[in-house]
């Protein structure tokens, strides 16, 4: 692509700068005078030396020269213009890549007075009359001029004076000042030109009423006179100058463009007018009556007016993005321009040249987004668009967060670009399903959704104006993976594990209302382990988040419900339960010295029983131990309304636990409770007495079933489960043991410990050993002694002389100073 292209238009020059060459450059423009030196132009410069930079075509950059501008080079009927380009990739300009561009055009013939309309200054030249029989005359000597008046510049023809005509007064300027004052003042050998800004202080806002219009129309004007020295003389020439300010309607999705014929400032002292030629165009080409009829375009001149009526969106404009309170739209772009040429008995022939860029209001469009994501590959893919080429995408904001699009990928998001044969574009987004910051929902059977929320932020070149489209798609995908469970029971405890599935990452257990927390879990000495993959509960059968629902000679059923709540709105996900069957024995202790111990149960059929109020049928006997469903009687056989019943072999020992509703008699709830006692037999023995005959133990054989457990404290309430091995402990701290004689469960045997030792593998017979019990008591020469804990009664231990507990302090074997490992 050729960097630069340049073009004649009449009497001006246009380079255009590619867009596409120059995309993502910072630009410097200079103009190089007949020098070589290189003026950099900012918009004062511009404006008062005939040059003017524009956007066309969304990004390309217009640069246009008056064929009488400041750095012009005038030979015969041709002007030439040298532009500099400085191209960097920095703010900074540094590192900067140089492109010259020279370009010539031929102009004329000049009509005596030419006035042209730019978008950043108005434009008057005029032929420079001389009277006939200068030549004639005697000139004086050059330094007598100046020395009459030592204002004027020296030189054959150059301007002295500007005087400008305001209504309440005349202001003169000299050349100096009127240049310091920013307007461009230049004379040939044979025209006077003046170029004024539109922000200079002298021009007065003109109304031109037009018939049958309410309001007229408004122009800049200008009327000032120009004072030069010829040879000897001052000449004088009128210099006044108006270009319309407005104008523009938009009707039937129509532009219309009105301009008065005969205009007052530049027409004062004419009393006849002619028209010579109308003459109209886009982008400063002439468009022939029939090119005009294939765009649509209607160009109308009649008495007092020439209009122009451009429908919206027509062939020669364009679409440009907008944007307006935040919002994206487009504005349709025309650079139209008219040339309008009368004869009046003043002037003769004035061409009046008009450039006008013309933008419609802000007309709002929805952004297309389209899903075309795919599920097999488990891929979001996300269309957003079209837009016009003048839109960029820069960055993305991802879970609050605004993230350049360079660092985007690192977040999971591939974006790209999709470039339209008509120059439009759209932008892609590409994410996983699994990215973090996709949100996943479970909603029914297999179904869950997939949420992609993030926000795209675009700016529009070269007006910067930005604005943000936020995408949010929503995929349903049948990949459902919810929870299951497994439960079981032991002898006391209640166990369910519930293997996660990939929907509850965020579900919580709950027990009714409790939620299960590890703290809470402690609290009630239940145990509660999450290993990732499955979630662990164990619950004693004697806690109050058990349910009891009947009681039969079988045994009590008892039953754990479990639910699994959403984190935010806490709604009901998923339920699981598990019911046993626990032995009658586990309520009740008949102890061999006469005393009962029986643990009565809420049940679920009676919610209103308050365990407080529970009795024995002696109403006197209250439960010594209360929880929110359990009561605990401790009593003697021979007390609390106790029956007694005899046969030939046992002796029957027999209550209730019962329950009145205030006011009743009869109980709503009736627990009934039996302990049988072998009768022994009598026989006659002789015997003779000693004095402290001393203790014998006759040894004998039999069938024991024992375990030893590691429990987690000193209170001994809740021990190592089998998933939690192996159990890493550090030197000198504390290992609780227990062990416990399970079979025969005979209340006259006492387990004795005799010996115990540690071994480095798993073998008991392994080497080396260390002895931590010798002869049921500690080893003398371990520097941490083992230390006995006594074992007391409790609804868990039913025969405190069937276990033995003992703590330890965590060691290892070393062979001189070397750790000895398996």
């Amino acid at each position: 692509t050729e960097p630069m292209s340049s073009e004649c238009l009449g009497n001006l020059l246009r380079i255009t700068l590619s867009a596409e060459y120059f995309e993502d450059k910072y630009l410097s423009l200079s103009v190089v005078d007949q020098s070589g030196i290189a003026w950099e132009l900012d918009e004062a410069m511009a404006s008062q030396c005939g040059y003017t930079v524009t956007y066309s075509n969304w990004s390309n950059i217009e640069f246009r020269a008056s064929a009488l501008s400041c750095h012009s080079r005038l030979e015969k009927d041709v002007f030439s213009v040298t532009v500099q380009i400085k191209a960097s990739d920095t703010p900074d300009m540094k590192n900067t890549t140089t492109h010259l561009k020279s370009a010539s055009c031929h102009y004329g013939p000049w009509s005596p007075r030419e006035l042209v309309c730019e978008s950043n200054y108005m434009e008057v030249s005029v032929r420079r009359e001389v009277p006939q029989n200068e030549k004639n005359l005697i000139q004086g000597e050059l330094e007598d001029w100046t020395l009459a008046l030592p204002e004027a510049k020296a030189g054959e023809a150059s301007i002295w004076q500007i005087v400008f005509h305001q209504p309440e007064e005349k202001k003169a300027l000299l050349v100096s000042d009127a240049w310091s004052a920013g307007y461009g003042l230049n004379t040939t050998d044979t025209r006077v030109l003046l170029r004024i800004p539109y922000t200079a202080a002298q021009i007065q806002l003109v109304k031109v009423d037009l018939f049958l219009q309410a309001q007229g129309i408004t122009f800049s004007a200008v009327r000032s006179s120009t004072f030069y020295k010829w040879g000897w003389m001052i000449l004088v020439v009128d210099t006044a100058v108006a270009c319309p300010v407005d104008g523009v309607d938009y009707a039937n999705k129509t532009v219309i463009w009105t301009v008065p014929k005969y205009i007052q400032p530049l027409s004062a002292g004419a009393t006849s007018f002619k028209d010579v030629l109308v003459e109209a165009g886009v982008d400063l080409q002439k468009l022939s009556a029939k090119e005009m009829a294939s765009r649509k375009y209607m160009l109308s001149n009649d008495l007092n007016a020439i209009t122009m009526k451009i429908p919206i969106g027509a062939e020669g404009g364009y679409y440009k993005t907008s944007v307006s309170s935040g919002q994206h739209g487009v504005k349709y772009t025309i650079n139209l321009f008219l040339e309008h040429q009368w004869e009046d008995d003043k002037w003769g022939l004035t061409k009046h040249t008009i450039i006008k860029e013309i933008e419609t209001p802000f007309e709002h469009v929805e952004i297309a987004i389209t899903n075309y994501s795919n599920l097999s590959a488990r891929l979001m893919n996300v269309t957003v668009g079209t837009f016009l080429p003048d839109v960029e995408l820069v960055n993305l904001t991802i879970e609050g967060a605004p993230v350049a699009l360079p660092e985007a990928a690192q977040h999971g998001y591939l974006t790209y670009e999709i470039r339209y044969a008509n120059g439009s574009k759209a932008y892609v987004i590409q994410v996983s399903f699994d990215a973090p910051s996709i949100k996943k929902e479970y909603m029914k059977a297999d179904m869950r959704t997939y949420t992609l929320n993030v926000t795209l932020a675009f700016i529009s070149h070269p007006a910067s104006e930005t604005f943000t489209v936020p995408v949010i798609m929503v995929s349903a995908v049948k990949d459902a993976v919810l929870p299951s469970a497994q439960g079981f029971c032991d002898g006391r405890n209640l166990h369910l594990i519930i293997a996660h599935g990939n929907v509850d990452q965020n579900w919580l257990p709950f027990i009714s209302d409790w939620h299960l927390t590890p703290e809470a879990a402690q609290k009630y000495n239940y145990s509660l382990r999450d290993n990732g993959t499955h979630l662990a509960i164990s619950i004693p059968f004697l806690s109050s988040h058990v349910n009891y629902e009947d009681f039969r000679t079988s045994g009590i059923k008892a039953s754990l419900h479990l639910t699994l709540k959403d984190d935010v709105t806490l709604a009901n996900k998923r339920d699981f339960s598990i019911s046993c069957r626990f032995s009658p024995s586990e309520l009740i202790q008949c102890l061999p010295n006469g005393t009962v111990v029986i643990t009565a149960v809420k049940l679920v059929g009676v919610a209103d029983l308050d365990t407080n109020l529970l009795v024995l049928r002696d109403r006197r006997c209250k439960p010594s131990l209360v929880t929110e469903k359990t009561a605990t009687f401790k009593f003697n056989v021979n007390t609390c309304g106790t029956s007694r019943k005899f046969n030939s072999t046992t002796m029957m020992y027999e209550n209730d636990v019962l329950y009145f509703r205030p006011g009743n008699y009869t109980p709503v709830y009736q627990l009934k409770f039996v302990c049988w006692y072998a009768i022994k037999q009598t026989v006659d023995l002789q015997y003779e007495s000693k004095k402290n005959p001393p203790p014998s133990i006759k040894p004998g054989f039999g069938s024991l079933a024992l375990s030893l457990k590691l429990f987690k404290e000193k209170s001994y309430s809740e021990p190592y489960q089998e998933l939690e091995y192996p159990v890493i402990k550090y030197l000198r701290e504390a290992l609780y043991f227990e062990v416990e004689l399970l079979q025969p469960k005979d209340a006259r045997l006492e387990l004795n410990l005799d010996g115990c030792w540690a071994t480095n593998s798993p073998s008991q017979d392994s080497l080396p050993q260390w002895p931590i019990l010798i002869n049921g008591c500690e080893n003398s020469e371990d520097s941490y002694r083992t230390v006995f804990h006594e074992v007391n009664y409790s609804l868990r231990v039913k025969f405190p002389q069937h276990l033995k507990r003992f703590e330890v302090r965590m060691f290892t074997f070393v062979q001189g100073t070397t750790l000895l490992q398996e």
